[in-house]
């Protein structure tokens, strides 16, 4: 009987040494999931460690919404728009991405169809009618959405630059085939206002394209105005983005950049990922336009498009 109370006891130590053991291992684990991330660079085409790959996981983008600024140089913009540093920190940027090319012409096609072109200037579509699929035209004929919001433009897929909209800045309508044609006559709209309008609405809705561009007039884009300009109209556009559907559900991501620097060599240029799954990044890898096309293409399980598949992919090293 003394035996057995005694193997009782000893069972019962035990089981509660065990337990105690466990509970110390759980919290030191706990401890060391919390502890802050280390942001280190982007040293290659892979994720290399970065605070973003050390955050919880977040539903990877489906969607992806490229905004273009105009010809300034990284320093410039940090400097001058302290909303959109707000967000480089917050987020992710890069340190050595650079446009193709001056003028602006040839780096919105880079951007939207993976090639120059061999254009070397700011002509209408009517000088340079391209055949081909831009990244756009690529998305909608595998059933997918696209879509291009031009700030100031007077109807949908404007061909002639106006006081405000210059048509060198919205690439859809160089694409000049019988198809493409029709896609930018019915997807390149009219962008409207953070109030109402098309952005507004799919914003708002959950709408948003698989493959999407924003296009402000030349003010607002800072190529006629002042970067200050450009960082208010973000800061009116950017919060109303981020609280629709789209990106609160973790399916958007955002990419702000610009076209080109402001004539320095080399044309290295800003540019800030902003998604739920990017924390204080920043990126030393190379990169260009043709990277942000890779990642696009590749987010949509897309054939990367020309000079696309040779590039370095933006979307490792922001986790996207």
């Amino acid at each position: 009987m003394a035996l057995a109370t005694f193997s009782r006891q000893r069972a019962v130590t035990l089981i509660a040494v065990m337990a105690f053991v466990a509970g110390a291992c759980g919290s030191a684990a706990t401890a060391h999931r919390s502890q802050p991330p280390v942001v280190s660079s982007d040293a290659g085409s892979s994720p290399h460690m970065s605070s973003s790959s050390l955050r919880p996981a977040a539903t990877r983008p489906t969607k992806i919404l490229l905004f273009v600024l105009e010809n300034h140089a990284p320093s410039q913009a940090l400097a001058s728009m302290p909303y959109l540093s707000s967000l480089a920190a917050r987020y992710g940027r890069t340190t050595n991405y650079h446009a193709i090319t001056h003028p602006s012409l040839p780096n919105y096609l880079a951007l939207a169809g993976g090639s120059t072109f061999g254009v070397r200037d700011d002509s209408e579509p009517s000088a340079h009618p391209l055949r081909g699929r831009s990244v756009f035209d690529q998305a909608l004929a595998r059933g997918m959405t696209a879509k291009v919001y031009a700030e100031s433009m007077p109807g949908h897929c404007g061909l002639v630059s106006t006081a405000s909209y210059a048509v060198k800045h919205n690439p859809w309508p160089y694409f000049a085939g019988p198809t493409e044609r029709a896609n930018c006559r019915h997807h390149d709209v009219p962008m409207g206002t953070p109030a109402a309008g098309a952005l507004a609405h799919d914003s708002a809705t959950g709408r948003l394209p698989r493959v999407g561009l924003a296009v402000p007039n030349i003010c607002d884009d800072a190529h006629d105005c002042s970067l200050a300009t450009a960082d208010s109209w973000l800061h009116r556009w950017l919060p109303k983005i981020k609280s629709g559907p789209d990106y609160r559900s973790g399916r958007l991501a955002i990419v702000i950049t610009f076209d080109e620097n402001d004539g320095v060599v080399p044309n290295t240029v800003l540019t800030v990922v902003v998604s739920p799954r990017t924390h204080h990044v920043k990126s030393t890898a190379s990169y260009s336009h043709y990277s942000w096309l890779r990642c696009a293409d590749r987010m949509l399980g897309l054939p990367l498009l020309r000079q696309a598949a040779a590039a370095r992919s933006l979307c490792p090293a922001f986790n996207l």
